[in-house]
């Protein structure tokens, strides 16, 4: 009997060998060694006490918009709170959301409530974790924007870390920093405004994603931050990378600052199609394009 799998399973649902390609939206990985949704704060508590105590690697992950996993097992324990920490409500204009919570049904439904704020987030298939963690944005808005308080589990304490706190910047945060700290729900606050037009707004924007963006094959998104004045993907043109492809990993004839998973892509291609990118834009621009991809389970020299 896997005991460790018997006693995760006391806390939370806990499944074995789970791919990571289920959980990301690349859909690029291997398999996972457990992967637990726990139920509540306690059940969370335990299971970081558990594994902590033994010394096991443990990564949460919301809807894996923003990672590039390796191919190799991880054996470790995943932590995903988008099944059961999934709670939001208003208090007049405040909007607390669990972690859990899908910011797309966020934005949706702060539309229909009547509350601006959050319309840049509508294409973002992430969570409101997630979003805090990479400080994720869209059309010069982003989540430091709105945010007052993160509440976040750290060093066995749960206690609420105002916005001033969490070191936000251009697709960062403090928590990246601190993959040890748990974000578990998050104080936004929202203005009034007509449903019609965030609505219009949002349809808009909408159209342009897909005229713009190759959202019908697995992605994470933007690979590369905008150097300041350029547009990564004008670098990446201008190396003639457009639609450059190794194996199923291929840069976007669309927008070439996407690539994508055509079929079968192995996390090594994607990777060298990075590597190629960023020394290539050094040498011909002598600019430094930094990931906005995460890696996760690689080898250190990777």
């Amino acid at each position: 009997m896997d005991k460790i799998y018997e006693q995760l399973s006391r806390f939370a649902l806990t499944e074995k060998d789970r791919s990571l390609q289920e959980m990301t939206t690349l859909r690029i990985g291997g398999t996972v060694k457990y992967t637990v949704y726990p139920e509540s704060v306690t059940a969370l508590d335990s299971i970081m006490h558990y594994v902590k105590d033994l010394g096991m690697p443990y990564k949460m992950i919301g809807k894996g918009s923003d990672l590039l996993c390796a191919d190799r097992p991880f054996d470790g324990v995943v932590i995903r709170l988008d099944r059961h920490f999934i709670t939001s409500y208003y208090t007049e204009n405040i909007l607390t959301a669990q972690a859990g919570a899908s910011i797309i049904a966020l934005a949706v439904d702060a539309m229909k409530q009547g509350m601006s704020g959050l319309e840049f987030a509508s294409g973002i298939p992430g969570t409101v974790g997630g979003a805090i963690y990479m400080n994720a944005g869209a059309y010069r808005s982003s989540m430091c924007d709105i945010v007052r308080e993160v509440y976040v589990y750290r060093d066995g304490k749960i206690e609420w870390i105002p916005a001033a706190e969490c070191g936000f910047g251009y697709r960062s945060s403090i928590f990246q920093k601190h993959p040890d700290w748990l974000i578990l729900a998050v104080r936004m606050e929202l203005t009034p405004k007509d449903s019609n037009e965030i609505r219009e707004l949002m349809d808009d924007r909408r159209k342009r994603r897909w005229a713009s963006q190759p959202l019908e094959y697995p992605s994470c998104g933007s690979v590369f931050r905008n150097p300041e004045n350029r547009n990564a993907w004008e670098l990446i043109d201008g190396i003639g990378y457009r639609g450059m492809q190794k194996g199923g990993a291929k840069v976007s004839e669309k927008h070439c600052n996407f690539i994508v998973n055509t079929g079968g892509a192995k996390a090594d291609d994607y990777l060298c199609l990075i590597e190629e990118i960023q020394e290539k834009v050094l040498e011909n621009y002598g600019i430094e394009l930094i990931t906005e991809v995460e890696k996760f389970n690689w080898q250190t020299n990777r």
